[in-house]
């Protein structure tokens, strides 16, 4: 999985970068998810990966090329205040099931 930034623009009133991106994920096959490319974008841009938020992406028809927006924080808690509650809630890994859930779902 390749990321290629497109374009990258310095936000100061809200604290963070905001990332046009392009990934290319031809070797995974399907679309990867969002946590995937979440890690995978602060991994190309060497940050830490709590601080960055996965806005939206789309595969583009007929090809392994997906473009999609992120927004890097300063810090977690200015996220927090910024971004809607449905995308840090998409942007944050699931729970892990304990047995007793697992026995019971």
């Amino acid at each position: 999985m390749e990321i290629k930034v497109l374009s990258e623009k310095q936000n100061p009133m809200l604290k963070r970068k905001e990332i046009h991106f392009e990934i290319e994920h031809g070797s995974t096959g399907s679309t990867p998810s969002r946590l995937e490319i979440r890690k995978a974008v602060a991994a190309t841009l060497k940050t830490h990966e709590s601080n960055v938020f996965i806005e939206g992406f789309k595969t583009k028809t007929g090809t392994h090329t997906a473009v999609g927006l992120a927004n890097i924080y300063d810090t977690i808690e200015q996220a927090k205040l910024i971004e809607p509650d449905y995308i840090v809630k998409r942007n944050i890994p699931p729970e892990p099931k304990s047995k007793e859930e697992e026995v019971k779902g």
